[in-house]
């Protein structure tokens, strides 16, 4: 497993699959290459001070570290966003939420989303919407 560092390659990620948890958000894109699986870890100053994101930081990586082995595919990038809530979080919650979100970001994707209601052609021979049985308010003069 390999770093991340240019900002192109967190870019890259970005436009890719995102699987939110409480403690971070996962995203992940395939490279097209065979190479070793790259992940990259940021966390913003919204977080909290640099020691706050320092920690939300090692957290994560040994997330990561530890459960990654055997799930990361190659020829994928990763991005983990840190979140404050990875500070007070269970440390063994985080590593059951990284397993869930890689599991997320590998599914296939969906297809196109199916079309509205009004799409549909009417059955039973009526001819669009049905008219509002309400009465309408007429203006006097």
């Amino acid at each position: 497993m390999q770093r991340l560092r240019q900002r192109s390659d967190f870019l890259a990620a970005a436009k890719g699959a995102k699987a939110p948890t409480p403690a971070f958000v996962l995203q992940s894109r395939e490279r097209g290459d065979q190479g070793p699986p790259r992940v990259g870890f940021t966390v913003t100053r919204k977080v909290g001070t640099a020691v706050e994101r320092n920690r939300v930081r090692r957290r994560l990586r040994e997330v990561v570290r530890l459960s990654a082995a055997g799930r990361l595919r190659d020829g994928s990038d990763y991005v983990i966003i840190g979140r404050r809530a990875a500070l007070d979080r269970p440390f063994d919650r985080c590593v059951a939420d990284f397993v869930g979100a890689v599991k997320r970001v590998h599914r296939p994707a969906r297809g196109p989303e199916p079309p509205a209601r009004d799409d549909f052609p009417a059955r039973d021979g009526a001819q669009g919407p049905k008219p509002d049985p309400r009465p309408t308010a007429r203006a006097s003069s």
